[in-house]
């Protein structure tokens, strides 16, 4: 289940998007990069946290209306200072493993949300060196314009701000994205965007490249999911405890975890997001379906709750 979460203020930063300042609940924490989850109507669309949670700003998604777009109109055109939205607690594993690392973020429109995160935290809390190739389709349409251009002027040594307006340029190929990131090579790179964005940088980058899609949910993740027999044994480590539970061979993880009222963090329930993303410790889990770790997720043992359910008796995660 969610929790009701109060919009404190509402921000225009374009003519087509707006960020809603939110009241999170005093116990949810969240990474740079990471996201909430928002009940709209009998739906759910997963937002991008754009606020550092180490400047001590308040929590922060931006949203860009969308054409047909059910959950972008729906909160632009409703939502004001008072208003209560349902969330779900902060998820994902878009989020640098180290904020000391050389950085190359690349952002398409509002893909800037959760690189935006990123981008403040690691110039805050960091030491390395921070890139941002950020596309858009004209200058007026560029969110966080101002607040972008104040960050390179206040750390002029390590943060290379390059824009590309598709109005000057045309939307950017493989070939001017190989030209502007050869000088960043040896950087950690994320992306957020549009697809055909997305596909030119990974084609660009030729190697590895941290990415961030969000998809419609088909499913409703805030609604209760059933349970089946008992047969295996897991422990669970989250939000500084420890629990024990009988887990059903049929059963997927979080199902389990929801049945029992811990507050597991979670969105899509289908595999696709990596909100309830954790990491095994010991045993094996088979993933029913996965459609976002990729094999360095893996190799750091990072499995989807969601979708995993026992092949060994005995088996244990953490959430820590």
């Amino acid at each position: 289940m969610g929790e009701r979460v109060r919009v404190a203020a509402v921000i225009d930063e374009t003519a087509e998007a707006k960020s809603f300042v939110l009241d999170l609940p005093p116990h949810w924490t969240y990474q740079p990069g990471q996201f909430v989850t928002v009940r709209v109507g009998e739906v759910a669309r997963c937002y991008s946290l754009c606020s550092s949670p180490f400047t001590g700003e308040p929590a922060k998604i931006t949203v860009k209306r969308m054409l047909g777009g059910h959950g972008s109109n729906w909160l632009c055109d409703n939502v004001s200072p008072g208003t209560e939205l349902e969330l779900l607690a902060p998820g994902g594993v878009f989020t640098p493993g180290s904020l000391d690392d050389d950085l190359l973020l690349f952002a398409g429109g509002s893909g800037i949300t959760p690189v935006m995160s990123i981008l403040k935290s690691a110039l805050l809390r960091g030491a390395g060196q921070v890139a941002l190739i950020y596309a858009n389709r004209d200058e007026p349409s560029i969110i966080f314009a101002q607040e972008l251009a104040d960050l390179a002027a206040a750390h002029p040594g390590r943060f290379r701000l390059i824009h590309w307006l598709d109005c000057d340029h045309g939307p950017p190929t493989v070939a001017a994205l190989r030209q502007l990131i050869e000088p960043f090579s040896g950087y950690e790179k994320f992306v957020c965007g549009p697809d055909p964005y997305m596909a030119a940088v990974q084609e660009a980058v030729a190697g590895s490249v941290r990415i961030e899609r969000f998809e419609s949910l088909s499913d409703n993740p805030f609604a209760e999911q059933p349970s089946s027999e008992r047969t295996a044994r897991v422990r669970v480590a989250i939000d500084g405890q420890n629990y024990e539970f009988d887990w059903p061979v049929r059963t997927k993880l979080l199902d389990l975890l929801l049945s029992k009222g811990i507050n597991a963090p979670y969105s899509c329930r289908q595999g696709t997001c990596a909100a309830c993303a954790c990491r095994i410790l010991s045993g094996e889990v088979k993933l029913l379906n996965n459609e976002i770790l990729e094999e360095e997720d893996f190799a750091d043992n990072y499995i989807l709750a969601c979708q995993a359910v026992p092949l060994t008796d005995d088996v244990s995660v953490t959430y820590n």
